[in-house]
């Protein structure tokens, strides 16, 4: 059965440049391993994706619509439904002296942030520095290998999912979701009360509910301590 917006579904796949033959992006670490882009901070595997909430390219978007669940599938964007055509008017000449003022260094190639604008600096030479506000992936053609994994059905994956993409060091499960008469209880493991930014994501969370789930009038974080297990590691170090 075709997918259609408001779809949540799990998706894996790698991105690269058609003319380069280069990887830019995937969920699979062995794919960035050989692509040389493996970032440790980085959590691999599949992807949440709403689906008509613009979280992938457009283009991308439409060809998923035309899966089914556990089909692999290429994928070839021209520019125009990847990252654009390039602009040469997003090309500006700026005195190396104002941008130094910013405090950006001007590396050739560096991609820096200009007015809240990001851009790369092309080239830097007599007092003048070439940047370019263009997407870096602007008039390429990106070829997408992807895999519709699995369409979430139940709204307690729905939120399970949608907590993992706010916290995605959170192991999936080591999270527990009840939904009941319209109440929605959420469990957090230990470690977790103690990751940056955790209440910053519980509000995030709260408002994909709000959004996504009309059915859910009230959420409850539930959060416990087994004080036995704190008790036995004191004992363990007063041991040693």
């Amino acid at each position: 059965m075709p997918l259609e917006d408001g779809d949540f579904i799990l998706v894996e796949y790698t991105a690269k440049v058609k003319d380069e033959d280069r990887v830019f992006e995937t969920t699979d670490p062995e794919e960035a391993k050989k692509a040389g882009i493996y970032d440790e901070s980085e959590v691999y595997g599949p992807r949440l994706v709403v689906l008509g909430e613009g979280w992938l390219l457009k283009g991308l978007e439409e060809e998923l619509k035309h899966m089914e669940v556990g089909e692999e599938k290429e994928i070839v964007l021209p520019p125009e439904k990847a990252f654009g055509q390039r602009d040469p008017s997003k090309v500006r000449v700026m005195p190396a002296r104002e941008l130094t003022r910013r405090g950006i260094r001007l590396i050739v190639g560096s991609m820096v942030n200009i007015d809240g604008r990001l851009a790369v600096i092309r080239s830097v030479g007599s007092g003048r520095v070439v940047v370019d506000f263009n997407h870096p992936l602007a008039g390429r053609t990106i070829i997408y290998k992807v895999k519709v994994v699995k369409k979430l059905e139940s709204p307690e994956e729905k939120i399970r999912e949608l907590l993992r993409l706010r916290i995605p060091k959170i192991e999936s499960e080591k999270l527990h979701v009840m939904l009941q008469n319209s109440i929605a209880e959420i469990k957090f493991p230990k470690e977790a009360l103690a990751l940056e930014n955790i209440q910053l994501a519980k509000r995030a969370l709260i408002e994909d509910i709000r959004r996504f789930l009309k059915n859910v009038k009230l959420v409850r974080f539930i959060e416990e301590f087994p004080l036995e297990e704190e008790e036995a590691k004191e004992a363990q170090g007063g041991q040693a």
